[in-house]
């Protein structure tokens, strides 16, 4: 089977400890994944869940791993829905990595999500995040917005 990925890019006119803080801050990721916030503290083999607050309770659509860390340059976790029917065990889960590179303009930042190969619902999950071939973008869209608007 081919090797399915989906990475995209967002030049960021900030510097790459404003793009980090935009990745780890639980406050701030509420206001672009979705209304969840990262809880982590950030330490290789640290679980990172997602909470959000739904109808009235907490839930965590989202939990994973921290794989690598690199503060202002590289992130990597694991991700899986922990309410979906499929088995959560390390083959289910994905990989999401993002890593931050100075560029003149400010931080490149550029997300990799992949792993689907082997994983449930494998190809299901790679269409999901494929998002009609718009991938992260709208994310990163957001994500870029916060980062560039952000008090110094």
């Amino acid at each position: 089977m081919k090797k399915l990925t989906v990475e995209n890019s967002s030049q960021i006119a900030a510097p790459a400890t404003r793009v980090w803080d935009v990745l780890v801050n639980s406050e701030l990721t509420k206001k672009y994944m979705f209304g969840c916030s990262a809880d982590s503290d950030w330490q290789v083999g640290s679980p990172l869940l997602w909470r959000m607050t739904h109808e009235g309770q907490e839930i965590i659509p989202v939990k994973g791993t921290i794989l690598e860390i690199l503060p202002n340059q590289l992130l990597k976790y694991t991700v899986i829905d922990p309410s979906a029917f499929y088995s959560d065990i390390p083959e289910n889960y994905l990989n999401v990595t993002y890593t931050l590179d100075a560029v003149s303009e400010g931080t490149k930042l550029t997300v990799l999500q992949d792993g689907f190969e082997g994983a449930a619902e494998g190809d299901k999950r790679y269409r999901d995040v494929s998002n009609n071939g718009e991938g992260w973008n709208p994310i990163l869209v957001q994500m870029k917005e916060i980062a560039e608007t952000a008090q110094q």
